[in-house]
């Protein structure tokens, strides 16, 4: 049986992240291909339970490190329940959001460090060795904000341009598919 696939959907808020993670998903399962979708926060019952708590804001009280501290919580709990053991069975995993995120809302957009979220990536890997129609805290925030998150994530691109694909997501859903498409048979040989 051959290794899974991990692919992660990143992006500010109304993107259309959810909408094309789902048309992937189904391409890929039209492809005859094992596939798992996913999202984060979220994706293990403790992570959907955090996910409840970091939208609603009320980690938001705690400060940036606590509210970076439960996105790694839940990451962890995600990783071990469905994450892993999809990509063991070989399955494709398409992820709504992953660690580009984290980076981008609690880094550069949300004032914690960059030093300090590497930290946290050297712990969880040496552990390892393991919507109700309403806006979210997150998309209610300034426009100031949905910037520097931007930036965040056109940054993150450039200096990883192996691992990650920019995509622009100012057009229709179905170029955006199209596009997304190209990459994943370019790049995983998904066809």
């Amino acid at each position: 049986m051959s290794q899974g696939k991990f692919i992660t959907l990143e992006g500010g808020e109304g993107a259309g992240k959810s909408t094309q993670a789902a048309l992937l998903r189904d391409r890929l399962q039209a492809a005859k291909l094992r596939v798992v979708m996913t999202r984060e926060p979220g994706g293990s019952p403790r992570a959907e339970t955090i996910r409840g708590i970091l939208l609603s804001g009320q980690a938001k009280r705690f400060g940036p490190l606590a509210e970076t501290v439960l996105f790694y919580v839940a990451r962890d709990s995600h990783l071990e329940l469905t994450v892993r053991p999809a990509l063991a069975r070989g399955a494709w995993v398409v992820c709504d959001r992953f660690f580009d995120s984290t980076r981008a809302y609690q880094g550069a957009a949300g004032g914690v460090s960059l030093a300090a979220l590497d930290a946290f990536e050297r712990a969880k890997a040496r552990a390892e060795m393991a919507k109700d129609g309403a806006p979210d805290r997150f998309e209610s925030m300034e426009i100031a904000f949905h910037n520097n998150l931007r930036q965040e994530f056109l940054d993150i691109a450039a200096v990883e341009p192996k691992r990650c694909a920019l995509v622009d997501a100012a057009r229709s859903i179905d170029a955006i598919s199209a596009d997304i498409w190209a990459v994943v048979k370019q790049r995983l040989n998904a066809v």
